[in-house]
């Protein structure tokens, strides 16, 4: 027996580095590309390489992002020790303008049924009168040359992806694979690792092409993290936007009516994600302060009514603001759906913070006033009845509520008596007798 077992064990020994290595890790990436995504891209092609994998598949969906952070993602794959291939998945997903050049850069690329792929127009975000910079000749030029380097380099079509700029084309996977874009069609992973089986890589990995061996392997999924949902999520340009003018909102609600400190509170927790998410997405800080100035002629407006004339300033500041935020020259390669989309929420958020401070804020503070002004001047003269005997203390009701009162004159005043209120001490009601009778 033990002439058995010891071979076996000295066999699964010497094995068992070359079983560590019989592994693919399939993670997912989606939402614009920033900085942070490039952060998710090292961590999870070094835990492949770490583990020895036979590759790593990145299942992708971006409409695109910032372009200095999809270079450096693209040199963070070509420096990969183990095979990266792209997987525009699921149905419906989109690898658009930057996420094209990722795709172009990786060893292979898959797509599922009903995706794309393409558009890499670049743009330099808005102009001041709301309409979308087109990124110069030279901005243009430059970036035709590297995607057309990235398709020569990897064998691919090099007039199709010109054309991803040139003519804004985008391509179906039935598409983009006869033209030679991508090497394999897919519905979900399994059939993705059949069919690219036996492949051999479009990018040497470590200074050689690599032959894909996917017999027998064993698939693990890299889950993304807590603070990596959240950051993709506070990332996209609109609900950091969001999360920015309505976390100044709640700043502004808590400081006119204080006592509460909740929206004080969770003002400043949005405003602080907001700046996160554009920290990592691009931002022009003169777009902050003009958001800033238009809340506070909004402000101005609910305090001291002008009859629309700082509502006005506010609306246009707060839309001008809110455009110029995504104007600071940043080279953006992302659909111009997403842009279009946002200067829409622009305009619509001011028209309705405009409407609000105009006429609830408003109202709000107006209320609030009233509530402060209730005290000494407005109780003297209102009358009440005693509900417990006051000798000379005792408790009387005014308008409905409980008050802890005392005979001005030291009197007995029975219960059920009428009283009137002559003065405040802290908040003791100073009363006299006004005679019988229920109360009025």
């Amino acid at each position: 027996m033990k002439k058995i077992i010891l071979p076996l064990l000295v066999f699964a020994f010497i094995a068992s580095p070359v079983l560590a290595g019989n592994v693919v890790y399939v993670a997912q990436i989606k939402g614009q590309i920033t900085s942070y995504t490039y952060d998710q891209f090292d961590r999870y092609i070094t835990i492949a390489e770490e583990n020895n994998a036979e590759a790593i598949i990145i299942e992708f969906d971006t409409p695109g992002g910032r372009a200095d952070a999809m270079m450096n993602i693209i040199q963070r794959i070509q420096q990969s020790k183990v095979p990266v291939i792209i997987y525009v998945y699921p149905p419906g997903a989109t690898a658009a303008s930057a996420g094209t050049y990722i795709a172009l850069g990786s060893h292979l690329i898959a797509m599922a049924p009903g995706t794309s792929i393409g558009a890499c127009r670049p743009i330099l975000g808005y102009s001041q009168n709301g309409s979308i910079i087109e990124a110069p000749p030279k901005i243009t030029n430059h970036f035709i040359a590297y995607i057309k380097s990235l398709a020569q380099e990897s064998g691919r079509n090099e007039t199709i992806a010109e054309e991803f700029i040139t003519k804004d084309l985008s391509l179906t996977p039935e598409e983009a694979l006869k033209y030679g874009v991508i090497e394999v069609i897919a519905r979900d992973v399994n059939e993705l690792l059949g069919k690219a089986n036996g492949m051999k890589t479009k990018l040497p990995v470590n200074g050689r092409y690599v032959t894909l061996n996917f017999t027998n392997v064993d698939v693990k999924y890299l889950s993304p993290s807590l603070k990596d949902k959240l950051i993709m999520y506070i990332t996209d340009p609109n609900v950091a936007y969001l999360l920015l003018t309505l976390g100044i909102w709640a700043l502004i609600i808590g400081f006119l009516t204080p006592g509460w400190h909740v929206p004080e509170t969770v003002g400043a927790i949005m405003v602080i994600l907001a700046i996160i998410g554009f920290g990592y997405f691009g931002y022009n800080s003169a777009g902050i302060l003009l958001i800033i100035i238009a809340m506070l002629f909004f402000v101005a407006e609910a305090l001291t009514p002008t009859f629309g004339l700082f509502t006005v300033a506010g609306l246009i500041t707060f839309i001008i603001g809110g455009i110029l935020l995504f104007g600071g020259g940043e080279e953006y390669l992302i659909k111009r759906e997403v842009f279009s989309q946002l200067r829409i929420l622009i305009i619509t958020v001011g028209v309705i913070l405009a409407a609000f401070f105009a006429f609830g804020m408003a109202a709000v503070i107006r209320a609030h006033r009233r509530k402060a002004s209730t005290g000494r001047e407005e109780m003297i003269g209102l009358t009440g009845t005693v509900v417990e005997e006051l000798n000379p203390e005792g408790m009387v009701k005014v308008r409905g509520e409980l008050w802890r009162a005392r005979s001005k004159f030291g009197e007995k005043i029975e219960k059920g008596e009428r009283i009137k209120v002559v003065d405040i001490e802290g908040l003791t009601l100073i009363v006299v007798r006004e005679g019988k009778g229920g109360e009025r």
